[in-house]
């Protein structure tokens, strides 16, 4: 071993100290890399679902990192004395001059320890809306929903978003506290059609295709939203009525799964268009133009007759 220590520093200018350090350097991401693949390993085979095979992933890479940093810094470093004073003295310029990596960083810590969101969720954060299918260091990646897709489906592209988003723009998220939606459907009906009676088709229509809910499941619904303070009386669908201009509007307001909003809403359509055009006393409203000429006969034309000699006295 001496010889060839001698050999290395002789031919390749690398002191024994740094000779040292590199050996130790190996030897320790070897360490880390061997320890990172049994964790995925078992974790591979104690869990089945891919999403929190992802987490697992993540997590252990993130880990890993760390712990290689701390280690090479303490290898060639001279312990964490020396390497509080190197921070110390390019702490001010590295902040000037990544400003925005270190926000996103700070950012992912944000992401990492508060959670507003996480892998799967549905969000809406400035002028982006789509599923979160990837949290990293600097920035979090979305499958795009809505733009010049209706009913918020996927539009095949994927956006990355910096991390330090999180601080300076809103975030809604879809899936936090209640795993449902509310949506609603609205339809209008003419003054002249029996309202009652499409009222009660439409309420039927709510009851076939809103989301069911069993008893266990309701009441594990409704405790965890009441841990976000979120309060529902009921999850059956309600038909509320409200006059419009051109007609009755008659909206139906019902629970749906978060990915079938679109589905749903076609079900509901298809059947009110099928059972409001097979009944003769209820019609769709639409916007119309009524004229209404007062005293049918002699009055009309006596006014046709007035139009007639003013427009010879204008001549």
């Amino acid at each position: 071993m001496r010889k060839i220590e001698y050999w290395i520093e002789e031919n390749l200018n690398l002191s024994a100290a740094i000779q040292e350090n590199i050996v130790k350097s190996l030897v320790a991401l070897l360490v880390l890399w061997i320890v990172s693949r049994v964790l995925l390993r078992l974790a591979s085979r104690q869990q089945t679902d891919s999403r929190k095979l992802y987490q697992w992933r993540k997590t252990t890479n993130y880990v890993v990192t760390g712990l290689g940093i701390i280690f090479l810094a303490n290898i060639w470093f001279d312990g964490f004395r020396s390497i509080t004073t190197f921070l110390g003295i390019f702490s001010v310029g590295l902040v000037v001059v990544l400003r925005d990596p270190i926000l996103n960083m700070m950012g992912w810590v944000f992401l990492i320890w508060k959670r507003p969101f996480k892998v799967g969720d549905r969000i809406k954060i400035g002028l982006y809306t789509g599923d979160v299918i990837d949290i990293g260091f600097f920035q979090f990646t979305i499958n795009e929903l809505g733009e010049w897709v209706d009913s918020e489906q996927a539009t095949g592209r994927v956006v990355h978003i910096p991390n330090s988003q999180v601080f300076t723009q809103g975030q809604i998220n879809y899936n936090y506290g209640f795993p449902f939606l509310w949506h609603e459907v609205q339809v209008r009906v003419t003054f002249e059609s029996n309202w009652q009676k499409a009222k009660t088709i439409l309420q039927e229509i709510g009851g076939r295709h809103t989301e069911k809910l069993t008893g266990e499941v309701e009441q594990r619904v409704r405790i965890e939203a009441q841990q976000h303070l979120i309060f529902y009386r009921s999850f059956e669908p309600r038909v509320f009525t409200k006059v419009r201009e051109n007609g009755i509007q008659l909206t139906l307001r019902y629970l749906c799964n978060l990915n079938g909003r679109r589905e749903s809403e076609n079900k509901i359509w298809e059947d009110v268009l099928s059972e409001f055009l097979a009944t003769s006393d209820i019609r769709f409203a639409y916007p119309t133009t009524r004229f209404y000429s007062a005293a049918e006969g002699q009055e009309s034309e006596t006014e046709l007759q007035r139009i007639v000699s003013s427009r010879k006295s204008l001549e």
